[in-house]
């Protein structure tokens, strides 16, 4: 489950595998190990991959089913714009 959910969310956000390993100071190779479910990540780079994606570590896990976004620190203006946004996403 771990290796599809990065694999998925990489792609959703359009990056590489060279890309996800620059954001994260890994090589391509760790990051192709994950997504071919030849390796784990640790515990922090765990907690690292949910920061990048913007995603809880439960998701990525597959304990949670739909991914969340973090809007802590977000002026209420932003976050009215937003809840806007996702709104006409959830109509079309």
């Amino acid at each position: 489950m771990l290796n599809q959910r990065i694999r998925e969310l990489r792609c959703a956000c359009g990056w590489s595998q060279v890309e996800l390993a620059k954001r994260l100071g890994l090589s391509k190779q760790t990051v192709s190990n994950w997504e071919n479910d030849n390796i784990q990540p640790s515990i922090e780079m765990l907690v690292r991959l949910a920061k990048v994606f913007n995603v809880s570590t439960d998701y990525l896990l597959g304990l949670e089913q739909v991914p969340r976004l973090d809007i802590t620190g977000l002026p209420i203006d932003v976050v009215a714009h937003l809840s806007l946004l996702l709104e006409d996403y959830r109509n079309k």
